[in-house]
């Protein structure tokens, strides 16, 4: 059986989403800055439990994803990743993930193309009480 459609998919997704340092403002068509917008994202996570938040980027550009805030203790470390949604499916495709987040870590990527991407929040081992997370995800 041939996994051809997988393999096209990931290349797809990957250049829909990769990981980028630089902060960049888009424009639109008519040249004028585009606004950022900000969301917000809280949830409890429990035990070996994990979340995902989908999220619509209307033009492209950086992805920010930000944890932050960990209560009742803010030290545990989680996971927290970036990638594509699929609307078909209900699936997030993670394509930047970080298994040992603290609260204040800042996650960035780029959005090649408008269309629907997620973040994600996970247990990655750490707990031992269910853990109330914040994300703010800011893109444009």
């Amino acid at each position: 059986m041939v996994r051809l459609p997988f393999c096209v998919l990931a290349l797809l997704v990957a250049s829909v989403l990769a990981g980028c340092d630089n902060a960049s403002t888009p424009t639109s068509a008519t040249g004028s800055a585009v606004t950022a917008i900000t969301e917000s994202y809280t949830g409890t996570l429990s035990r070996n439990g994990a979340i995902t938040h989908p999220f619509v980027v209307g033009t492209p550009g950086n992805i920010t994803a930000t944890l932050v805030s960990l209560n009742p203790d803010n030290t545990v470390l989680i996971g927290m990743s970036l990638g594509a949604w699929n609307t078909q499916t209900e699936t997030c495709q993670l394509i930047i993930t970080n298994d040992a987040a603290p609260q204040g870590r800042v996650i960035i990527g780029t959005a090649q193309n408008a269309g629907a991407f997620c973040v994600r929040a996970y247990d990655v081992g750490k707990f031992t009480d269910p853990t109330d997370y914040e994300i703010q995800v800011t893109h444009f």
